[in-house]
């Protein structure tokens, strides 16, 4: 084998060690994840709302607050395997995540890909904006549209039957690449937009008022 044979082999194996998936959730600890709750800020005694338990990442839904990785990321797909395991409710996937509580003093400026049982794949704009066809009709009046507090900030998703009965696991996969970020929900592509004014950042799991289980987390470099 030549010098230039040698090299391009070197390049395959270099392209595809760093291609390989990351497990950003262990199954036994936080590790790579740290909380903001604002409500631990006064009372350091408060329950945290993020666990391990049985092997899976769950979000006790109170306090509310955020679980954010340690490390930005930019240009990857997001596959995560999420449930409602009791009662419907609200939860949510940040992307882009920044500035802490830049919204209503808990929310990190970041885009939003709702989990909220029934509206998965919505966009929520927080402090960041994203474009998205039909905009009007899936945002609202032009003249309300906004990224902070008062604003209309929700951008409906593009199906309303792609998740599963209650108690089922959910697949969400989330690609950002560049200024664009697409979402599936078991495999339908729910949503999807362009001119992101964001394109890296934190990722992070929320603490909204329902208890939510996650059992997969795994992020594949795009670039």
């Amino acid at each position: 084998m030549n010098t230039k044979h040698l090299i391009l082999l070197f390049l395959v194996i270099a392209f595809g060690a760093c291609n390989q998936p990351q497990q950003l959730f262990n199954g036994t600890s936080l590790d790579g994840w740290h909380m903001d709750v604002p409500a631990m800020d006064t009372n350091p005694d408060t329950i945290a709302p993020f666990i391990v338990r049985d092997g899976l990442l769950v979000s006790l839904g109170d306090p509310r607050g955020h679980l954010i990785s340690d490390d930005e990321y930019a240009d990857y797909q997001l596959d995560v395997e999420y449930r409602f395991a009791g009662k419907p409710g609200n939860c949510g996937i940040l992307v882009h995540a920044s500035t802490p509580r830049a919204l209503y003093g808990m929310f990190p400026q970041s885009m939003e890909v709702q989990m909220q049982h029934g509206d998965a794949g919505d966009f929520w704009c927080i402090v960041e904006d994203i474009t998205v066809p039909d905009m009007e009709s899936r945002r609202g009046p032009k003249a309300n549209w906004g990224i902070t507090e008062g604003k209309e900030r929700r951008i409906k998703n593009l199906t309303d039957d792609s998740e599963l009965p209650l108690g089922e696991w959910n697949q969400m996969t989330i690609e950002c690449k560049g200024d664009s970020i697409r979402v599936w929900v078991n495999g339908d592509l729910v949503n999807e937009g362009y001119h992101c004014t964001a394109q890296k950042g934190h990722l992070a799991i929320q603490a909204e008022g329902a208890e939510v289980e996650f059992r997969k987390l795994t992020l594949r470099s795009l670039k």
